[in-house]
């Protein structure tokens, strides 16, 4: 039960942080700044999924997270006016995202991956 809160807490923060990226992106260099934000929205699919299903490894947990991620930016490709007007409100395009971009699908994998190892160092 422990473990299950203190991932709740670290999906909230990554949250927050997440949030903050998009008002506060000039504090990043201007190379990786599009980019924050992406990397922070990933890690927080890790973390809640971790919350939701704490008893799966970090390999199935990297696998359910990366594919969620994926799975939700190629739906980007889809365009029919109901899913769009969906994205068109503000917690559809936090969710949704807009429009498929490879440089999301690296900056998923990055994001994620920072969040293995942040879990790893969180375990110990």
């Amino acid at each position: 039960m422990q473990k299950r809160f203190i991932y709740l807490i670290i999906t909230f923060l990554v949250m927050i942080m997440g949030l903050l990226s998009r008002k506060f992106m000039f504090i990043f260099p201007q190379n990786i700044a599009p980019f924050i934000g992406d990397s922070l929205w990933a890690m927080m699919v890790y973390f809640g999924f971790r919350f939701l299903l704490p008893k799966l490894n970090l390999t199935k947990s990297f696998g359910v997270a990366i594919g969620f991620s994926f799975l939700i930016e190629f739906s980007q490709l889809y365009q029919a006016n109901w899913i769009n007007n969906i994205r068109n409100t503000t917690i559809g395009a936090l969710i949704l995202g807009h429009g498929f971009l490879v440089e999301d699908l690296i900056s998923y994998t990055i994001g994620i991956l920072i969040g293995i190892l942040i879990d790893i160092g969180v375990r110990k």
